[in-house]
Formats: structure tokens, C-alpha cells, sequence
């Protein structure tokens, strides 16, 4: 029998019982969904990671403490990240951080309590793309000279001055009062960190009013090295560890601090990610594994209906492996037909959760003949063995059943 006949003969079998095929792909519809759904769900996740740890600023480079190693606590100091200023080659900027305890902060007969004090040297805005709205960052100069000023973040001056300019006005931090030169750009929550609502102090201003430090050096938190291009990226690398390593007089094989990159960290949280990655890929598997099963069941019930039709076709001349055909076919036919529906629903519905969730989607186009394959695969698999069952049927005993 030809295939043309084969595919017309299974077709026909699938439209008399409409809302039984319907159901049936019902499972294969979610399967090939939640294919896409999972996977649009994950790349969102990671894309999120990436964006927010880019936010940190462009070509940077990030020196942290490696803690729990002798003297942690003094392991980067100020004079690390001026050294590696004015020593390393193809810097565009260097910052350093250091976050004494959260202070109350008052202005206009209006406190906040616990509210984050970062103090940063001049070069932060540069350093981490993130200028000033209005009024100016403290300088160098002030810096070193330990003067009383205060950059807020948006969040805070709103809080503080409502639509009034806080520009000349005087904010109380912990006991210090200090005068507003400037209020930062608008930048939201990134990795966690709420940039709008701090308060940004001179470095120095904060290790000598706002640190009880036991020891001559300043101890600072963070260094952020900003690269003049990305492809000096690895020459300036080598140059700080080797700077450092130099300075803190400490073994290569066994350094006191770290040196990342951006794409460092996005690998490092991307690994983390993993797990929830697999756990979504299991989801996914499991539903396309249920409609495979419903499928197979039903195949096996319509064997079981039509087995008078089996034996009476095969009397009139169909051979075993035309009615092998003509069960895969249709089981295939409902594997397809709820692969293509699951692929607009999958797309669709990742549109839905990214614009109506919290959780942001990023649709992968491998995901697409990825869910669609994998539903074939599931028709052409659970379809078999019913396929097989209804070949192997005796026509005589076939002829006889009622």
C-alpha cells in the first residue's frame, strides 16, 4: 500500500474520535510548552546576571580580599589601588571602597535609619559609569583633605529634600554633618545593591570618622579598576598581580587577593545557576514523558476498538507492516499536531510570564525545533508499541473479535 494511502487511512482513523485526539495531544502541547518556557525562563535568569553584573561599569576589573587568609582584614589597602594608578599601563580609572556600618542619616527634620555609607575616591563615577545628576562628585583633592561633603544617591535626596534642590544643604551622617555637593543619576537595585539609596563620603573622610580601625594603614573593601579598552584587559591583569603580589610580599601560588572580571563573575553566577537550569530541564522532560505515556495509551485502546477493522483490512490484502504504519502514523500525526500547537503556545506563553511575572524570559531559538523534535521523538517512540501490537494481530482472530 502506498504511503499516500497509509497517511489517508491513519487520518481518517484520528478524525473519528476528534475529541479523543484532541485531548490525547493535550500532553504534548504542555511537554513541547514547557520546553520552551524552562528554557526561555533560564536564559532570562542568566540574562539578568549578566546585565546587572555589567551595570557595574564597562571594562572593569574588580581586586578583592581573599578572606580568611592571615591579616584578611588589612589584605587591600588605599595605597594598593593608588600604586596600581600610577604604576599600571593602560588604566582608564581606578576606585576604591570601603562601607562602614549603616548610619542614620537626618536632613530637614526627616531621619532614615540604616542607610548605606560608601566612601569612594574621585575617580568613581568614571570608574563605574555612574555620573551625577546634579551638582558635581568631590574631588581628589577633597578627598585627601578629608572635607566634610556628601554625594547622595537619587533615592535618598528625594527622601531627604522631596523636590526641594539639595544642593549647599546640610546632611547629619551618624553624628558628622556634612554639606550636599552633588545627587547621583538614577540607577535602581543592581546584584542586590540599592545604588539610590546611599550616601557616598570620601574615603578618607570615612576611615577617619566613621572607622574604628586598630591599625596605621586604610583598609578598603573593593578595587575597581577600569581598563582603557577591553583588549588591555589581560595585559592589565598581569600587571596588577604582579603589582600586588610584589606589595604584599605573598607567593603567587597562594595570593591574599583576587583578580575578575566581569565575565568571571557572570561565569561564576551562571554556574550557580546551573542547578535550577537542570531541575527546569527535568520539569520540561517529565511533561514531554506524560504525553508520550497518554499517547501510548490511547494508541493502545484504538487497537483494542478496532480490531475487527485491523483484521478485515488485513483480509483484503494490507500486509503486518502497512498497519504498523498506518498506528505509528497516527500516533506521529498527534505528536506533531501538539508539538507545532506547544511551539506557539511555549512562545506565547514565555511573552506572558516576562511581561505579566516578576521573572524576566529570554526566548533561545534553539528551543524551538528543540521542543518540536522532541515531540516527534515521543510520538515515533510510545507509538511503536501499539503500532507493533496491532501488526502482530491475527486476521482470523481479529475477524472474530467483537
Amino acid at each position: 500500500m502506498k504511503v499516500g494511502g497509509i497517511f489517508r487511512v491513519a487520518w481518517e482513523g484520528l478524525t473519528l474520535n476528534k475529541v479523543r485526539s484532541l485531548l490525547t495531544t493535550l500532553g504534548v502541547i504542555i511537554g513541547a510548552a514547557a520546553v520552551i518556557i524552562m528554557l526561555a525562563v533560564s536564559a532570562g535568569a542568566e540574562a539578568t546576571i549578566a546585565d546587572q553584573i555589567n551595570a557595574l561599569g564597562a571594562n572593569l576589573i574588580i581586586i578583592s580580599r581573599v578572606r580568611g587568609s592571615p591579616n584578611s582584614v588589612q589584605n587591600l589597602v588605599l595605597d594598593d589601588a593608588l600604586a596600581i594608578t600610577a604604576q599600571v599601563v593602560g588604566v582608564a580609572g581606578v576606585s576604591a571602597e570601603q562601607a562602614p556600618a549603616a548610619q542614620t542619616v537626618k536632613a530637614n527634620n526627616v531621619t532614615l535609619q540604616s542607610i548605606s555609607v560608601i566612601g569612594t575616591t574621585a575617580d568613581f563615577p568614571t570608574v563605574r559609569d555612574y555620573p551625577v545628576e546634579t551638582g558635581r562628585y568631590f574631588t581628589a583633592k577633597e578627598d585627601e583633605r578629608k572635607t566634610k561633603v556628601a554625594v547622595l544617591g537619587a533615592g535618598i535626596a528625594e527622601d531627604l529634600f522631596g523636590k526641594e534642590s539639595p544642593l549647599g544643604q546640610t546632611v547629619t551622617v551618624g553624628s558628622i554633618r556634612l554639606t550636599v555637593i552633588g545627587v547621583m543619576a538614577e540607577k535602581g537595585t543592581v546584584a542586590d545593591a540599592d545604588y539610590d539609596g546611599r550616601v557616598y563620603l570620601p574615603i578618607n573622610l570615612i576611615f577617619d570618622k566613621y572607622m574604628n580601625i586598630p591599625i596605621k594603614r586604610d583598609p578598603v573593601r573593593t578595587i575597581y579598576v577600569k581598563s582603557e579598552s577591553t583588549e588591555k584587559m589581560d595585559s592589565l591583569i598581569k600587571q596588577i598581580t604582579a603589582l600586588l603580589l610584589t606589595r604584599h610580599d605573598v607567593d603567587a601560588a597562594s595570593p591574599d587577593f583576587s583578580v575578575a572580571t566581569q565575565q568571571d563573575v557572570i561565569a561564576t553566577q551562571e554556574a550557580t545557576t546551573k542547578s535550577f537550569r537542570d531541575l527546569l530541564a527535568w520539569v520540561a522532560g517529565i511533561s514531554l514523558l506524560v504525553g508520550g505515556i497518554g499517547i501510548m495509551n490511547i494508541m493502545l485502546v484504538s487497537v483494542t476498538e478496532r480490531t475487527r477493522e485491523i483484521g478485515l483490512r488485513q483480509a483484503l490484502g494490507a500486509r503486518p507492516g502497512d498497519v504498523l504504519m498506518q498506528f505509528l502514523l497516527e500516533a506521529v500525526i498527534l505528536s506533531l499536531a501538539g508539538g507545532l500547537v506547544g511551539v506557539f503556545a511555549g512562545v506565547g506563553g514565555s511573552y506572558l510570564v516576562g511581561q505579566m511575572g516578576s521573572m524576566r524570559t529570554a526566548i533561545v531559538p534553539l528551543s524551538i525545533p528543540l521542543a518540536f523534535g522532541a515531540a516527534t521523538a515521543v510520538g515515533i517512540f510510545f507509538g511503536y508499541y501499539p503500532a507493533t501490537q496491532a501488526a502482530q494481530l491475527d486476521p482470523i482472530e481479529a475477524l472474530r473479535h467483537e
